[in-house]
């Protein structure tokens, strides 16, 4: 509602005209007609005795890169070759499509500011001269426009009609925050407040992003404080604020509002431990602002443990400032540079072997653990079965051996045949369908898969991801599963950052993916699985650091490129 009321504010602005053709506005000139607006260290692997070893090469694998699930780029790649597989969109559909975008109903930014008289017969001349301002606004915004073109047309309008919407000034703001017009936006903002008491979050984030950007960064600390009343901002209005703070030296306020956006359990922007990380290296002496360079750098590695903890990979101009910070520390002689890991796990530039893709005994229980609780006892597991039929696989799975590999009713015949000759004790999940003779299903398939495997189905209407998850659990950390699910779902209901990132670990070190096409009587290939696992990680005097060179990533694909820093001294 309160959008609405902005929306549909008016400003009377009888001698507007005249300030801006002084390049000047004058909040007194104004006034408002119904407004109401509203780490573990890396080191040598031991193999745990307890926990039961399988020789991972018995399972055949092809290199994982770069057609691995898990690596950067190929979900991008599998969808552009998806869409040159598709049919084209009809013309209807490419009319529809243009039908429904934003029309300027044909406008062209002029070169030069009119005067009023032009831009009446601009308006007069078009087919719907109720929308023209709005609409040549945002022409002028999209193209670019110099300033002075915006503010003719704001001069037009104030005296064409002797009044300006709010929207039509959001606009007008737009385009000089867009245009690096801090200035012009330094004098806009007591305007704006002066007739509009209450602004809306756009305006607000607006000025922020322009008040930061100037010596009066601190200007934008009330409007962060008005936001926070109404709702909880962004992390792009902190970002902001913390880049501004940090340019002009006040370090300790950059951190404070930091701690604030993890305070309130947001994820920081790119930019702002970029932001922080510059600050770093650009400090001298023994101070960093008003805080010491050893409180500012231990802040600094705790953002590489959150990193770490929630599994975050730095962009290239992130990572960039993190190697600037590192070669800037007095008293060390860090070097870095950007390499790539081999198959085993080995960093091609110090010969550092990275942390194992293994969860270690204590890892792997407490994952076991939530597992069991939070998605297989969780509060939803029901609508994907039954408790009867949950109860009947667990007393299932207690009289069976302990599986090597759980496989999902998606890959069957030529897998389950692949790792029954490779001596695999197989779990096949199924639904109750398969069993009945069908097109997809063969009766004499079916009957081949339950004499090499052992074979559980579920109702028609259950998931099978719930009863994977816990067979494969409960058979070990030796135990593995083929499935093209990337459990996404599932790993979302999961509590803290860290199971999260100890389930990321287990499905990357656990999941086989087939390799190609399957083709019955050859032999299945399945893409290998890393030995190493793609986090931050530090070793005594050296830190490998993988991140993002590539715009194609998906959320659940790890990075292939790698920062290797290490301590010359």
């Amino acid at each position: 509602m309160g959008s609405r009321l902005i929306c549909k504010a008016r400003l009377c602005l009888t001698v507007l005209s005249h300030h801006f053709r002084q390049g000047n506005m004058c909040a007194r000139t104004m006034c408002t007609k119904g407004l109401t607006p509203g780490g573990r260290k890396s080191g040598h692997r031991q193999t745990n005795p307890t926990v039961r070893q399988t020789d991972s090469s018995t399972v055949r694998q092809m290199p994982s890169f770069p057609g691995s699930v898990f690596a950067a780029g190929n979900a991008k790649r599998t969808a552009d070759k998806l869409k040159r597989q598709a049919a084209s969109p009809s013309l209807e559909e490419e009319e529809g499509g243009q039908r429904r975008g934003f029309t300027t109903d044909g406008l062209v930014a002029p070169e030069r500011p009119l005067p009023p008289a032009e831009w009446k017969k601009l308006k007069e001349a078009q087919c719907h001269p109720e929308r023209f301002e709005r609409s040549m606004m945002m022409v002028l915004f999209k193209s670019g426009a110099q300033l002075d073109i915006a503010k003719s047309l704001l001069s037009f309008v104030a005296v064409d009609t002797g009044t300006l919407s709010y929207q039509l000034l959001l606009q007008y703001l737009m385009l000089c925050v867009r245009g690096g017009h801090n200035n012009e936006v330094l004098d806009f903002y007591p305007v704006m407040r002066g007739a509009f008491p209450t602004l809306d979050t756009g305006a607000s984030t607006l000025f922020i992003k322009a008040f930061s950007r100037t010596p009066s960064w601190r200007e934008a600390l009330p409007i962060l404080r008005d936001l926070k009343k109404v709702f909880s901002p962004s992390p792009r209005n902190y970002a902001d604020i913390i880049s501004g703070a940090l340019q002009h030296g006040d370090h300790t306020e950059a951190w404070q509002l930091y701690h604030d956006v993890m305070e309130a359990g947001k994820t920081p922007l790119q930019d702002t431990w970029q932001a922080l990380f510059e600050g770093g290296a650009k400090s001298d002496g023994g101070e960093a602002g008003s805080m010491s360079r050893a409180d500012y750098g231990d802040r600094l590695l705790g953002v590489l443990g959150y990193m770490r903890d929630n599994q975050v990979y730095p962009q290239q101009s992130l990572a960039d400032a993190i190697k600037t910070w590192f070669q800037s520390l007095p008293g060390h002689t860090w070097r870095g540079d950007w390499t790539t890991v081999t198959p085993k796990g080995v960093c091609k530039d110090c010969g550092s072997e990275l942390e194992s893709i293994q969860l270690t005994p204590e890892e792997y229980q407490h994952l076991k653990d939530r597992v069991m609780a939070d998605i297989i006892q969780g509060k939803d597991v029901f609508k994907k079965t039954t408790p009867e039929e949950l109860e009947s696989f667990k007393a299932f799975v207690k009289r069976k051996p302990l599986f090597d590999v759980v496989v999902d009713g998606l890959n069957l015949l030529a897998v389950v045949c692949e790792l029954e000759r490779l001596g695999q004790t197989i779990l096949v999940l199924g639904r109750k369908h398969m069993l009945t003779p069908s097109r997809s299903w063969d009766r004499h398939n079916m009957g081949l898969i339950q004499k090499k495997a052992h074979c559980f189905f579920t109702d028609n209407t259950s998931e099978d991801d719930p009863f994977l998850l816990y067979a494969a659990l409960h058979s070990g950390n030796h135990c593995r599963f083929v499935s093209r699910d990337l459990m996404r779902d599932h790993k979302a209901c999961l509590p803290d950052a860290l199971t999260r990132r100890l389930f990321f670990k287990w499905q990357r070190g656990h999941q086989l993916v087939v390799y190609g096409t399957v083709v019955m009587g050859q032999r299945v290939h399945f893409q290998m699985i890393p030995p190493y696992d793609t986090i931050v990680q530090s070793s005594g005097g050296s830190w490998h650091i993988p991140y993002d060179d590539s715009v194609d990533r998906s959320s659940y694909e790890v990075p292939q490129s790698w920062l290797c820093l290490t301590n010359q001294r």
